[in-house]
């Protein structure tokens, strides 16, 4: 019996400071109503999980490396099955720093918002991803600058 190998797919979880705490960067999926999640998509051959990240976010909101500070000390892997075939796709936090950019979706969705965690949880259709933004959050509070 063959093995089918692990689609690899990777993204951003990007955030911004607002008056009242920190707002996450969710996007909702074009073909599928209920799906919201931060930027990601698969890893190309040859390209790094940060480079298909950084590309992605770039295609998928039209927010570039230059808008965005990556904090790589904050990885988080999420395994799960897609398609029946086994995924894994890894995310960066990123903060918006140029908060005069405006975002861009792509065709692939059809709307975004900035969410505080709780709404983004709500949105969030998987406890996987809920669980990353969770994560995230308590990571910046701890070790990021006065949030």
């Amino acid at each position: 019996m063959s093995v089918v190998p692990e689609v690899r797919a990777a993204g951003l979880i990007v955030f911004r400071r607002v008056s009242t705490g920190i707002e996450y960067l969710l996007l909702q999926a074009a073909r599928k109503e209920g799906d919201w999640s931060p930027p990601k998509g698969h890893v190309d051959p040859g390209e790094s999980d940060m480079e298909a990240a950084i590309r992605e976010t770039q295609e998928e909101t039209g927010l570039h490396l230059k808008d965005l500070s990556i904090i790589k000390s904050f990885e988080k892997v999420l395994k799960y099955s897609a398609f029946d075939k086994p995924k894994s796709v890894v995310y960066w936090a990123a903060e918006l720093t140029n908060t005069t950019t405006a975002v861009a979706i792509s065709e692939e969705h059809k709307m975004f918002c900035w969410s505080p965690l709780s709404k983004a949880c709500t949105l969030a259709a998987y406890t996987n991803l809920v669980s990353a933004l969770q994560e995230c959050e308590e990571f910046l509070k701890k070790y990021y600058e006065k949030l």
